[in-house]
C-alpha cells in the first residue's frame, strides 16, 4: 500500500508551491492544477478553491500579479506572474523549509545516545 500525504501536511506551503510554478514561467490557475498533480506524481492535487484563494493571498502581498491573456486558444485566461517580492518570498520559504525538514527528520528519525537521556 503505498503511503498517501495528507492535506493537513501541504497546507502551510501551498503559497510556496505556487510561487515555484511561477518562478518557472506565468501561467494560469488549471495549468498550475495540473503542474501540482505532475509535480507530486500525482500523490497530491490541489482543489480550485484552495487554488484561487492563494492567487487572491498572493496578489494581495504583491508577490504575484496577474494579466488577461489573449484569446488564441479558447477561452480568455488569467495569467499570473511572480514578482521580485513573490521570488524573495521563495527563497525565504525554500530556507525555511530546509531548515524545518531537517529539525523535523532530526526529531523523527534521530537517536538517543546515552548522554541525552542522562539529562
Amino acid at each position: 500500500m503505498q503511503p498517501e500525504i495528507s492535506k493537513e501536511t501541504i497546507r502551510g506551503h501551498t503559497t510556496t508551491i505556487v510561487l515555484n510554478i511561477l518562478n518557472q514561467g506565468d501561467s494560469y490557475g488549471y495549468a498550475i492544477a495540473k503542474t501540482i498533480k505532475t509535480l507530486s506524481q500525482g500523490a497530491y492535487e490541489i482543489n480550485e478553491a484552495t487554488l484561487y484563494t492563494v492567487f487572491r493571498r498572493l496578489e494581495k502581498n504583491g508577490e504575484i500579479t496577474s494579466y488577461w491573456g489573449n484569446e488564441t486558444q479558447g477561452g480568455r485566461r488569467k495569467y499570473y506572474q511572480i514578482s521580485a517580492q513573490g521570488q524573495k518570498t521563495l527563497a525565504h520559504n525554500i530556507e525555511e523549509w530546509h531548515f524545518a525538514k531537517q529539525v523535523i527528520d532530526d526529531l523523527i528519525l534521530g537517536r538517543i545516545d546515552a548522554d541525552v537521556r542522562k539529562n
